[in-house]
């Protein structure tokens, strides 16, 4: 890489953090095995020919367990009892074994084995001779281990002098891995390069032309299906877009897109678009998907309405939201009074630039009275009695849900989608009269009115109660404010 005539300046950047390493590779390359143990309690972690007096100990080690496994065959031959074993175990150490019907000839006092435990099929003894090899083994195995322990401490010290230079070294090899995996993915995806604009007295922006979810278009490769790209296009008069649809027409794919793009574009990223325009985002929300927290006691609702309060309280006018579908986890009035307050919200007191799915079509109504925000919809039709979905986004609210084609596509039973589709029409009918759930609303005043609403004049007559000190007050003074409270009192009622 260093021998590159044009070098990216990145890279110029990161290569000479990369140098200056040989000497400790090198070291640790002679001195350590190609797959250390995750232990070290047991050694074996020191490759050979490091340590020449380390490899004489390993030698003296394998001469001794080579000369026990001698000692087995000649004590085999000596007795001759087959099934004779030389076995090792912590308490015991090396030892004789051999079945409990053989034991009697190993315990005469002349047979040269001394008895040291009975077990219920074996019986175990020692001999002079395996003593003394177990003794060299022992001896040569523990050196051995304390000269891998003496190396290894050096090893970490030569380590930790260069803690520094290592930790440089590997802050620049994971910024390389990040860009050149990013590479990778957008020459391989056919991703672009964003391009950032000032606000300039403009106001925030985001347009985004041929836009695509990256996880989604790989798995939809895979099963040899191609994506289909929207585009989304925020300004400060067009900033909050109500996008309603059926079920899987990709409303939801269509929000995360556009959160992952805006992540990758300001990570420094090619973005999976055919061109992507915007101003930065100070902040990111997504309320999206269900989800709860059971050990908290939380309900997917809840969580829903938390995660909303936190987007209300803190996202900006600079800020990107993507809602989808909030109030669904309650019932339909409620969700759509939520729904509904919520849209005006970030209409009139957040004003950042959103993205919001719903099922809820009498928010579109929302359009006549709110100036920044527009209706879209995903596409769907239905064909000789099946649901096409086309994934498109085109401009207006949808024309119905298609919830009932969504259900026959998930296979519900035929006399159910039947009974649904009856009691639909009475619902349906039942709406034309009534003019449905959200009959009333369009006398609703706007958000900001309402809130200014709320904001009633002091009460005279309470703001004296929480001025007295009643434990400092005399019999006197106590009586001269009930006289005075009692003429604010009369004096609200005049009001």
């Amino acid at each position: 890489l260093g021998r590159l005539a044009d070098r990216p300046l990145l890279l110029a950047q990161l290569l000479p953090a990369l140098d200056g390493h040989g000497a400790l590779v090198d070291m640790l390359s002679r001195a350590l095995v190609p797959s250390p143990p995750t232990e070290t309690a047991n050694g074996g972690y020191i490759a050979d020919s490091y340590d020449a007096a380390l490899d004489e100990l390993r030698r003296m080690a394998g001469d001794g367990r080579r000369a026990i496994a001698a000692l087995e065959t000649k004590y085999r031959e000596q007795t001759g009892i087959g099934s004779l074993k030389i076995r090792h175990n912590g308490v015991l150490g090396y030892h004789v074994e051999v079945p409990a019907r053989a034991a009697d000839p190993l315990m005469r006092p002349e047979s040269g084995f001394t008895h040291r435990q009975t077990l219920a099929g074996v019986v175990r003894f020692n001999s002079v001779d395996l003593h003394e090899e177990a003794g060299r083994v022992a001896q040569a195995g523990a050196h051995a281990l304390a000269a891998e322990a003496a190396h290894l401490e050096e090893l970490i010290e030569a380590v930790l002098t260069r803690k520094a230079d290592i930790a440089r070294a590997a802050d620049a090899l994971a910024r390389l891995d990040v860009a050149a995996a990013l590479a990778e993915r957008a020459a391989e995806g056919g991703w672009q390069r964003p391009h950032f604009v000032p606000e300039d007295g403009a106001g925030p922006c985001l347009d985004i032309v041929g836009g695509r979810h990256p996880v989604v278009e790989d798995s939809l490769r895979q099963q040899g299906q191609p994506f289909v790209a929207n585009d989304c296009g925020l300004s400060p008069d067009d900033r909050l877009w109500l996008v309603t649809g059926p079920n899987m027409g990709g409303k939801s794919t269509f929000l995360r897109q556009n959160a992952l793009i805006v992540i990758l574009a300001q990570a420094g990223a090619f973005v999976p678009a055919q061109r992507a325009t915007l101003t930065l985002v100070d902040r990111l929300f997504s309320r999206v998907g269900a989800s709860d927290n059971l050990a908290k006691g939380r309900s997917t609702f809840m969580v829903e309405m938390v995660e909303t309060a936190a987007i209300l309280s803190q996202a900006t006018e600079r800020s990107f939201v993507i809602l989808d579908e909030v109030g669904r986890g309650t019932s339909t009035y409620d969700g759509l009074a939520l729904a509904w307050a919520v849209v005006e919200a970030v209409h009139e007191v957040n004003r950042c630039r959103c993205l919001f799915a719903t099922h809820y079509h009498e928010l579109t109504r929302l359009a006549e009275t709110l100036p920044a925000l527009s209706l879209h919809h995903v596409r769907a039709r239905e064909w000789k009695g099946d649901l096409v979905l086309l994934h498109e986004l085109a401009e207006g609210p949808a024309d119905r849900s298609y919830g009932l084609a969504v259900a026959r596509l998930a296979g519900l039973p035929a006399h159910v989608l039947k009974r649904a589709k009856d009691v639909l029409a009475r619902l349906e009918a039942g709406k034309a009269k009534t003019g449905g759930i959200a009959a009333g609303l369009d006398d609703l005043p706007l958000f900001a009115a309402a809130a200014a609403q709320q904001e009633q004049a002091p009460d005279p007559l309470h703001a004296a109660l929480d001025a007295i000190d009643a434990d400092a007050l005399s019999p006197r003074e106590a009586l001269d404010h009930i006289y005075r409270l009692k003429q604010l009192a009369a004096a609200q009622k005049r009001d």
